[in-house]
């Protein structure tokens, strides 16, 4: 795997886990009598989802350039991000199409 390539599995999964953490605190905030608990892990979740989105997006695009990637995958690499927890497997797909492989 390429360096960027490590790159992108890590942002991807960091992505991925805050938006799972995001989706915990709505649980709580909305499902259970533990509001404030709710509101607390929505505020810390929401606020690391932001960034980890960004750093994603930021990331899929410097990879997607690097790896000369088709236009398609990087369309798809940043779509990716929008469904909740959609960027692991999608990371795991691409590296099974050698994506993230170093370039010769």
């Amino acid at each position: 795997m390429s360096p960027i390539g490590k790159v992108f599995v890590v942002a991807a999964f960091i992505e991925a886990i805050t938006w799972a953490g995001l989706l915990l605190g709505m649980f709580f905030k909305y499902q259970t009598a533990s509001v404030d608990l709710g509101l607390s892990l929505v505020s810390l979740f929401g606020r690391a989802h932001g960034v980890a989105f960004l750093l994603y997006v930021v990331v899929a695009v410097l990879t997607g350039v690097r790896q000369r990637w088709p236009v398609w995958a990087l369309g798809l690499a940043i779509l990716a991000a929008l469904p909740p927890l959609v960027t692991v497997p999608l990371e795991m797909w691409f590296r099974r199409r050698g994506l993230l492989s170093p370039r010769s």
